[in-house]
């Protein structure tokens, strides 16, 4: 339970991907996190296979500052997640306080349209390569990268190394 106490919001949106919400945020729970999914509205969203999740809170409702670390996940929810003006902000106070912020596979789109990525070294799934790099950062195929608080892996193959290396940092380790 080394994780008791840390607050983490996880955003989701409709056809995100099942594997890459559900994997980090059962193994952070699993660790003694408290994780709350946080959505446009506080309403059930469907992954790309069918997987419900609720979203706790609305990006309404959000509190940047009362949470630890943030995650994305990938599918096709980080292109209408880039949207939201509250997910931007979050993600730019999670960057200046040095707040843990994973991101798996298309999820490296909302770091982009945050503007945090110039000189950092990070991974994604290879189709938005050109998009990570046209941002500045340095981008690397391996299963995850860590460039001090930024969390980054390719796909859901990659999980394991992902959750495991994100709880790591949220630890403090």
């Amino acid at each position: 339970m080394r994780l008791a106490g840390k607050k983490v919001a996880c955003f989701v949106e409709a056809e995100f991907e099942d594997l890459e919400l559900w994997y980090p945020v059962l193994r952070l729970r699993e660790e003694g996190a408290e994780v709350h999914l946080v959505g446009p509205k506080a309403e059930s969203y469907k992954g790309k296979y069918g997987v419900p999740a609720q979203a706790d809170l609305s990006l309404e409702q959000l509190n940047p500052e009362a949470y630890d670390g943030f995650l994305v996940p990938g599918g096709w929810a980080p292109d209408k997640l880039r949207r939201y003006p509250e997910v931007l902000s979050a993600i730019r106070h999670a960057d200046e306080a040095g707040k843990p912020i994973g991101q798996i596979c298309h999820a490296g789109w909302v770091l982009i349209s945050a503007k945090i990525l110039n000189g950092k070294r990070v991974t994604s799934t290879p189709g938005i390569r050109d998009d990570m790099e046209n941002a500045g950062a340095v981008w690397v195929d391996e299963p995850v990268v860590v460039d001090g608080h930024l969390v980054s892996s390719r796909r859901p193959p990659d999980l394991p190394a992902y959750a495991k290396a994100f709880c790591d940092v949220l630890a403090g380790k």
